[in-house]
């Protein structure tokens, strides 16, 4: 049986170049939404760039070099089945461009909104991507015409469908709320998750990060696991947890979340809010860094940024400035809580489970406790639950002395101490 291969969309980028912009994030962005097409499976086949004062209110690029653009396809200089614009467009200029163009038309938000489609497996990532699809068109239904008649197969329609959208916004309406109960119950389900771990003293570390900076592949190397990792931006998207082991067995639980990115809507940032979850609730973030990107220090800001505006700022955060196999010369840049590695070097594995581990402590308070020769089950307990430093025998008593860290309220702790307090007496 012969199985007919579907052929990769054709797609042309249209981006406006705002004259009082920033030069290096203009092409920073527009470098960015052709790494967005190939992560969708688009083949991008033209780049127009317009530099203006400001978008067109109407056609977005000015209306003659639409119409320009129209010609050479009319010649067939080029081909192309998708029109994506590096921007998020005005329900007006979606309407003008596909009348002027004949063919679909996809910002930059609907691009994000596309490619979180194909890559959410989890029911919960499912519900947020249909729940972001249906916030950012509700009010975009009106005058769509064309860009949503269109809406036969590919790109930007992995959503919901024509028919439903323009004829019944109240079943919108209502999806969306019956949405937002539905992830409000898996909420609540991970909320009792996070109790549970709080009462069983679990620290818990959550890796954050630029779209594409290696979050996944250290996840996979610092708890032996086989989370999906691939050059493309987002291709994590739904959140993963693991214990991992440090310090002789005390066990943390590291959890991946999804990439950041600059002007990322903010209906899309809440939308996934509750993928991030695990990372709000986190003790410590470990922050990926691409340090081989010609922007690192932007996408720096831009996680930053983001962290801030999710109320995670004052999460303490160990920075890692990852791929630097990938750059050519050598760059002192270490301090207590920033390391310079390659997820691709075993050493650095164990730099990075050494640099976690004193950065854990010095978030720790110091304990010294003596415990019985045979209660190994307490010494046992104390390496799995904190960062215990020594274990030093004393024969003449036959009492361990055990140092370490622990958190402030750590109840293993205080009642191991009450414990020989009372054996004392």
């Amino acid at each position: 049986m012969n199985e007919t291969k579907k052929e990769q969309e054709r797609v042309i980028i249209l981006s406006v170049q705002v004259k009082s912009g920033d030069k290096f994030e203009f092409t920073e962005s527009l470098s960015e939404i052709v790494s967005l097409c190939e992560t969708a499976g688009l083949e991008v086949v033209e780049t127009f760039v317009q530099p203006r004062d400001r978008a067109d209110t109407k056609t977005y690029l000015g209306k003659g070099r639409i119409e320009e653009i129209v010609e050479l396809k009319d010649r067939e200089d080029i081909e192309f089945d998708v029109v994506i614009v590096n921007d998020e467009l005005t329900t007006s200029q979606s309407k003008h461009l596909a009348e002027i163009c004949g063919e679909k038309v996809i910002d930059r938000t609907q691009l994000i909104l596309d490619i979180f489609a194909q890559r959410a497996r989890s029911r919960e990532g499912q519900l947020q991507v249909e729940l972001a699809q249906n916030e950012y068109l509700l009010p975009r239904l009106a005058g769509h015409g064309i860009s949503l008649s269109r809406l036969g197969g590919g790109i930007g329609t992995r959503g919901p469908g024509e028919t439903k959208l323009e004829t019944n916004r109240r079943h919108i309406r209502s999806r969306i709320h019956d949405i937002k109960g539905q992830l409000d119950e898996i909420k609540k389900h991970r909320s009792r998750y996070r109790e549970n771990r709080k009462r069983n003293q679990v620290f818990q570390v959550a890796l954050v990060g630029y779209t594409n900076a290696g979050k996944s592949s250290w996840f996979n190397q610092l708890t032996d696991s086989e989370t999906y990792e691939e050059n493309l931006l987002f291709a994590t998207l739904d959140p993963k947890s693991k214990m991992l082991s440090i310090n002789d067995g005390f066990q943390v639980l590291l959890s991946d979340t999804v990439g950041f990115i600059q002007h990322l809507p903010t209906h899309l940032v809440e939308a996934f809010s509750s993928t991030l979850e695990e990372a709000k609730y986190a003790d410590v973030l470990i922050h990926v860094v691409d340090r081989s990107h010609p922007n690192y220090k932007g996408h720096i800001e831009t996680v930053n940024e983001l962290l801030k505006s999710l109320d995670m700022a004052d999460i303490p955060v160990l920075t890692l400035l990852n791929k630097k196999d990938l750059v050519e010369k050598d760059l002192i840049e270490e301090t207590f809580d920033t390391r310079y590695v390659s997820s691709r070097h075993p050493d650095d594995i164990k730099e990075v489970k050494a640099a976690l581990s004193a950065f854990i402590k010095s978030l720790l308070v110091h304990y010294e406790l003596s415990v019985s020769s045979d209660d190994g089950k307490t010494i046992s307990q104390l390496k799995h639950e904190t960062l215990v430093e020594s274990v030093d025998f004393d024969e003449t008593n036959e009492i361990y002395t055990v140092n370490g860290y622990a958190s402030e309220d750590s109840g293993l702790v205080h009642r191991t101490a009450e414990k020989r307090e009372k054996h004392d007496e």
